[in-house]
């Protein structure tokens, strides 16, 4: 694929000028830019950019920013602009391919992209499990520009013979690093082998590290790496905060902090954990969300547009949330249970902080988790403050705004069930394989809703909960699935 020109291109920056860089001077499409204005979007983010002129010269990139740092739009809009450049796309053969780890993230990207879409003429579609598959099959029956997917149903769709990767010209790969730690490198690695071998791709993540290389060496050439962030959570807007608390003291503690005014995010190990905690709280006054792989894609988001609309301001969730969930207004991210892995706490605090907001991140650790908790916080680069508290305690409300819940139990609103009947995902359709959404692969790999539990709530793990490479040569599925 050629490099871009726009039919409208900006005015040359003259040499040394001290202009502020904006998107009509990286040589964006002027249709691109009046949608960004009218979003109130002017200022173009670091890693845009850097990232931008390249990517729009047909160069593959290497993006690795701050979560929150405005990839969506690094690789969107580049990608929108090259692919307005061309022709109209072949049924069952999408041009462009956008792949994600998580079906939130996919339905994200989709919602930044799509107006900007529409205002150059390129149509866009998810491609994600947890869903029927008939809408899917439609549109790339009927022609889509660029699709959104998560790996495992890209892989189903294209099984089924409705999608083809000839005529890819430019493949992204967002969170690269999550969908590695993910388990997903394999399907990522059979699609792009898929694409042409010529075909532009753009690599975005919050690190670029050892399991992300493969990637590189294989399918990526002389690629332009632009780094704008360190991989560490430690950032000038974000405190972290070790709470020191006695194991009788976890509930009261958790109810008191998710009593705050603001939005905050409660991050629990195991789906049982997230819905036991909802369940809890809501009988002492809060209202809270739950957000898990076990939940069906409308339960999910609806909990994710009520939290995001304000109509609650606590949303529990497991590591699924942390690798997928970008929500402006965060103030605080609460783990009750201290992740194992450095990564994960990067990607959990990481839902804080954004976009230069300010933030807090406080973990609860119980007396028996605080060596490991803070080796694995080293790891990650991060120096918590640390403080012993007590629910009720001043400087817990210092800390986080901790208050006590109003005790006035919280009535819980059903779902809405379909018209046809209570079935999860709604009526099978025409297209559906037998089990539709429910279908082994598209639930999470490291979460089930077995297990079981000490110290509170969701400290059991079950042989699900367990790294991959423990699981191996125990008759499951090779592949990890999107979800």
């Amino acid at each position: 694929m050629p490099p871009f020109s726009p039919d409208l291109p900006a005015a040359p920056r003259p040499a040394g000028s001290t202009a502020p860089v904006t998107f009509d001077s990286l040589g964006l499409p002027r249709q691109l830019v009046r949608v960004l204005d009218r979003q109130g979007i002017t200022t173009p983010f670091e890693i845009q950019q850097a990232t931008v002129p390249d990517a729009l010269a047909g160069r593959d990139v290497l993006g690795r920013g701050q979560t929150g740092s405005g990839k969506t739009l690094a690789f969107g809009l580049p990608l929108l602009a090259r692919i307005a450049a061309g022709e109209r796309a072949r049924p069952r053969h999408p041009r462009a391919l956008v792949l994600v780890p998580t079906r939130e993230l996919a339905m994200q990207v989709n919602d930044a992209l799509l107006p900007l879409g529409k205002a150059v003429g390129v149509f866009l579609k998810t491609a994600v499990g947890g869903v029927p598959y008939d809408r899917q099959i439609d549109a790339l029956r009927r022609g889509v520009e660029v699709v959104v997917a998560t790996p495992g149903r890209l892989a189903d769709l294209i099984d089924r013979g409705v999608c083809q990767l000839d005529d890819v010209e430019i493949t992204v790969l967002d969170e690269a690093d999550q969908m590695a730690d993910m388990g997903f490198l394999p399907e990522v690695t059979e699609l792009l082998a898929k694409t042409p071998a010529d075909a532009q791709r753009l690599l975005f993540s919050a690190t670029l590290d050892g399991d992300v290389d493969a990637l590189v060496r294989r399918f990526m050439t002389d690629p332009v790496t632009h780094s704008t962030a360190p991989p560490t959570a430690a950032v000038s807007t974000m405190d972290h905060h070790l709470l020191l608390i006695p194991p009788q003291e976890k509930f009261p503690v958790t109810a008191s902090i998710a009593a705050r005014s603001g939005r905050t995010i409660v991050f629990a190990r195991t789906q049982l954990g997230v819905d036991r905690l909802v369940t809890q709280l809501a009988a002492v006054g809060v209202r809270a969300g739950g957000l898990h792989g076990g939940k069906t894609q409308r339960m999910r988001t609806r909990t994710l547009a009520e939290f995001r609309e304000g109509r609650t301001n606590v949303l529990v969730a497991t590591d699924v949330a942390a690798r997928g969930i970008h929500v402006d207004g965060v103030s605080l991210v609460l783990h009750v249970d201290p992740p194992k892995d450095p990564k994960d706490y990067l990607h959990r605090a990481g839902r804080t902080a954004r976009a230069g907001e300010t933030g807090a991140v406080a973990t609860l650790v119980l007396p028996k988790q605080r060596r490991t908790t803070l080796a694995m916080l080293e790891k990650a680069g991060v120096e918590p403050a640390q403080s012993r508290v007590r629910v009720g305690d001043p400087v817990l409300a210092e800390l986080t705004g901790a208050r006590e819940p109003s005790g006035v139990p919280v009535r819980d609103e059903p779902e809405p069930q379909s018209r046809r009947g209570s079935r999860p995902g709604g009526p099978r359709r025409f297209g559906d394989r037998p089990g539709g959404e429910r279908r082994y692969h598209d639930h999470p790999r490291g979460e089930r809703r077995f297990g079981g539990d000490r110290n509170g709530w969701s400290e059991g793990r079950s042989t699900h909960d367990r790294p991959r490479e423990d699981r191996r040569g125990t008759g499951g599925r090779a592949r990890a699935r999107s979800y």
